[in-house]
C-alpha cells in the first residue's frame, strides 16, 4: 500500500474504525515525505506524500470501516523549560536562537531536544527545567540562514 496523503488526525477529526494499527516514528522521521514503514501488526506501507507537509502525531494514513492506520511519535529525550518571567524567557530564547536550536511551545513550556550544553546553560541562568522522555506533536525543524 502506498499512502499519498494524510486523511485526518485522531486529535481533531471524528474519523474512527474499530481497529487501529500504529506506525511508530521518531520525531526526525516526521519530516520525510518518502519512506517505507511497518505497522505494529507487521503491515508494510510506503509513504509518498504529494504535498510538502510534515507528519504529526495522530495523523491518519488509512481508514476503512474495519481498520485505521495512525502515526504515533516515539518519545524524545528533551529539556522542558519553564521560565518564571518574561526576562528568563527572553534570555533563554536569545541563547537558543544563537545556537540555531529549534524549539516547540506547549502552554507556558518551551521544549528543545536534549543537549548537555543547554542543560548547563539553564543551570547557570537559574531557569527551571526538567529533562524527560516526551512525545512531541510535530518534528523539530531547523530553519537555515546565513550571517552574510
Amino acid at each position: 500500500m502506498i499512502v499519498e496523503k494524510v486523511i485526518g488526525n485522531v486529535e481533531t477529526d471524528d474519523i474512527r474504525a474499530p481497529h487501529t494499527e500504529r506506525v511508530f516514528l521518531s520525531s526526525d522521521e516526521l519530516v520525510k515525505r518518502i519512506q517505507r514503514v511497518k505497522t505494529d501488526h507487521g503491515r508494510e506501507l510506503g509513504i509518498r506524500l504529494r504535498e510538502p507537509k510534515d507528519l504529526q502525531n495522530g495523523d491518519i494514513l488509512y481508514c476503512d470501516d474495519k481498520n485505521m492506520i495512525v502515526i504515533q511519535v516515539l518519545a524524545d529525550d528533551v529539556l522542558t523549560i519553564m521560565p518564571e518571567s518574561i526576562g528568563q524567557m527572553g534570555d533563554i530564547a536569545h541563547q537558543l536562537g544563537n545556537r540555531h536550536l529549534p524549539a516547540q511551545f506547549e502552554g507556558d513550556e518551551m521544549i528543545v531536544q536534549y543537549d548537555y550544553l543547554v542543560e548547563q546553560l539553564l543551570e547557570q541562568l537559574g531557569i527551571p527545567f526538567r529533562r524527560e522522555e516526551r512525545r512531541v506533536k510535530k518534528a523539530f525543524r531547523h530553519i537555515g540562514h546565513s550571517h552574510d
